[in-house]
């Protein structure tokens, strides 16, 4: 057995290191089950006992989705372990839209080289992400493909699955013209924008991830690494049958996920000058003449997640949801858009 898989580390797949590296994972992975995981780590698949209590009909929520090119920075820097949650707290906000609440977690990381601190890094973020959404990280693939990714390139991806009774499910369809639209902040960029970001900042302005900036908090590496917000637990705290709708504020900002979730005949009114927009978006906007709509196209500007509630609920979501959340815009007859002022 040992020839072949010498043969296949020379050929830049080194199999004894990733079994080596996979062994190690129990800890880290029964760290997140749940009593409803079962199975053991290293099987051909992630077992999760359908058991969901009082829930009457349950619906199974997934969502699929990567880090993008942050994963550039995370190299840049040597720094691995953000990502790891940026992707979980991403997957957990797409689901939360709907109201649903995170069951388990599996995720794929593609290489050239396997790296074990790398590893280990992303591994630790991913644990202590699902952790803290109690979302069991139940399996997931590592690939070694020198002849896709090259040096020390990877690729992010993972897979969530919730649940919600399909009573609660919020999927926008009550918004109506004069209801609310709440905003609560961001913790920086998310996972979206990454290309043009550092295109502006290290390209065009020459800046580079240890640079100091008046009006940034720690140096710009660190800013642009800020893990992306998880924001169903703030979102947990609104009575039920308060929420209308919710849009996570991801690739397209404000002008495209909005409308995802708003009826025909609706249209969302964002009022801009409601929240200051954060250093570095203007930085970026400045260094790179990118026009204002384009802007609220590729980032969030500050506002990670929207929410839709009447205008009679207005004032009791603000109180639940707590310092940071203010109110953005609302809805009024039109085309299914986002209408910025």
């Amino acid at each position: 057995m040992s020839g072949p898989s010498k043969a296949y580390a020379r050929a830049g797949v080194d199999i004894d290191l990733g079994n080596s590296l996979k062994g190690g994972l129990g800890q880290a992975l029964a760290s997140t089950h749940r009593p409803e995981v079962l199975g053991k780590v290293g099987g051909f698949g992630g077992l999760f006992l359908a058991s969901f209590g009082a829930t009457r009909e349950p619906v199974l929520v997934s969502s699929i989705d990567g880090v993008g090119t942050k994963l550039r920075l995370a190299l840049a820097m040597g720094k691995h372990d953000t990502v790891g949650r940026d992707l979980v707290n991403h997957c957990v906000n797409d689901i939360a839209v709907l109201g649903a609440r995170p069951l388990f977690f599996l995720d794929y990381i593609g290489t050239g080289k396997l790296e074990p601190g790398v590893f280990a890094q992303i591994l630790d973020g991913l644990a202590g992400a699902c952790r803290e959404a109690g979302c069991a990280l139940i399996g997931g693939e590592t690939a070694q493909m020198p002849g896709i990714y090259h040096g020390a390139d990877y690729d992010l991806v993972g897979c969530i699955v919730g649940v919600v009774d399909r009573a609660d499910l919020v999927d926008g369809s009550l918004i109506g013209p004069g209801d609310v639209v709440l905003g609560l902040p961001s913790s920086g960029l998310h996972t979206n924008g990454y290309s043009l970001a550092r295109e502006v900042l290290f390209e065009k302005m020459g800046l580079t991830p240890a640079s100091r900036l008046e009006g940034l908090v720690g140096t710009l590496g660190e800013v642009l690494l800020a893990v992306h917000r998880p924001y169903q637990p703030l979102m947990a705290k609104l009575p039920g049958g308060m929420l209308k709708g919710a849009a996570h504020i991801t690739g397209g900002g404000l002008v495209d996920n909005l409308p995802r979730v708003l009826p025909d005949g609706c249209e969302a009114v964002i009022d801009t000058a409601t929240w200051e927009v954060p250093t570095i978006y203007r930085m970026i906007q400045e260094g790179g003449q990118v026009p204002t709509g384009e802007m609220y196209q590729v980032f969030n500007m500050g506002i990670g997640m929207a929410l839709v509630v009447s205008e009679a609920d207005a004032e009791a979501a603000l109180q639940a949801l707590g310092e940071g959340a203010l109110r953005i815009g609302w809805i009024e007859r039109g085309e299914k858009r986002t209408r910025l002022i």
